[in-house]
């Protein structure tokens, strides 16, 4: 999603922006400070400086400094790898959606890998836990199913390239924009910027509006009164005009005849194809290039008709009683021929 300008936010969201500045400039230095400290004679040789640099084998720390060092470390490095991906893959349109899946993994394998060290710098022996681990995970494996299967599913949705960032797609009458594909779940934004989270093993049946162009429809009646054949041969000049009108339209505009013989007039249709998430707007724009058209050349749009007029009196044409064998006879000769059988 688009970054929201400076001037455009509000208070709130300039405090966090500028806290997470902050922070990040502290992580820096913190990462300078353990990656070049070494090289600092008088600082090397602090307990300070064995305590948060992480490549030492030094048995004397503290472990509360041991175990920041390891949170600020671990970030940098997930945060620098996520970062990679996101510029490698940057004009690959396919690629955003893989980039999204690596980099939501990467951070649960971060958070994941901080606790091991974070428990190693405390004293436990995280080789017997990860021994342990073996045993656990079959008895946690029947409590997270559903984990596991939003992320098989995640990794189908990625590789069979069902959909990517950037796609339009309608799951379960909720028509978005898929702005990220993560590990577990997938966020469509829709028109509105609502944003709905779905659970990607509980996506059924989806619609890709976004892999082939769309159509866009624009149906126009004229009166009875009008020649055909004079608004045909309008709206056969007044193609190339509409084509060039309307910069959206990528195969396009057609002329596809008489759609319909309504109440009023003709409704006649044209038809235009362009990307999905322009699709309604260039809808619009050719209801309008056809209305000025029709003006220009006095072409006349009907307006919805009404007749009024008065109930006759109904007269019998035959005396009473006298059709009735005739109904009776149509009855008895129509039993055969299945009337149910349509319903």
């Amino acid at each position: 999603m688009k970054k929201t300008a400076w001037k455009d936010c509000d208070q709130q969201e300039k405090t966090m922006r500028v806290l997470s500045y902050v922070l990040f400039g502290l992580t820096l230095v913190a990462t300078i400070l353990v990656a070049f400290g070494r090289f600092i004679p008088v600082f090397a040789d602090s307990e300070f400086y064995a305590s948060v640099d992480i490549f030492t084998d030094r048995e004397t720390f503290n472990p509360w400094l041991r175990s920041i060092s390891y949170i600020v470390c671990i970030t940098c490095i997930a945060y620098v790898v996520r970062k990679a991906l996101s510029l490698s893959f940057k004009w690959l349109k396919r690629g955003l959606s893989l980039v999204s899946l690596l980099c939501s993994f990467i951070k649960y394998i971060a958070v994941i890998v901080i606790v091991f060290f974070i428990l190693s710098a405390f004293g436990v022996d995280t080789s017997a836990l990860l021994a342990g681990i073996g045993i656990l995970s079959l008895i946690v494996g029947l409590a997270i199913q559903p984990l596991l299967q939003d992320i098989i599913a995640g990794l189908f949705i990625v590789f069979e390239k069902t959909y990517d960032v950037g796609d339009v797609v309608v799951i379960d009458t909720f028509r978005g924009t898929v702005v990220e594909i993560g590990i577990r779940t997938t966020k469509l934004e829709d028109a509105g910027g609502d944003i709905k989270v779905i659970n990607n093993s509980d996506i059924r049946t989806l619609v890709n509006m976004t892999s082939e162009l769309s159509l866009a429809i624009c149906d126009v009646d004229v009166e009875y009164g009008e020649s055909l054949e004079r608004v045909e041969k309008v709206i056969e000049e007044n193609l190339p005009v509409i084509k060039k009108k309307i910069p959206a339209i990528v195969e396009g505009p057609f002329y596809k005849g008489v759609a319909a013989l309504g109440a009023s007039g003709v409704t006649l249709r044209l038809i235009a194809q362009c990307r999905e998430e322009e699709k309604f707007q260039t809808q619009r724009d050719l209801n309008r290039q056809i209305k000025l058209i029709f003006d220009a050349n006095d072409v006349g749009i009907p307006f919805t008709q009404v007749v009024v007029h008065q109930a006759k009196e109904i007269k019998s044409v035959a005396p009473s009683g006298e059709t009735e064998h005739f109904v009776q006879q149509q009855n008895e000769l129509s039993k055969s021929l299945g009337e149910d059988d349509d319903k």
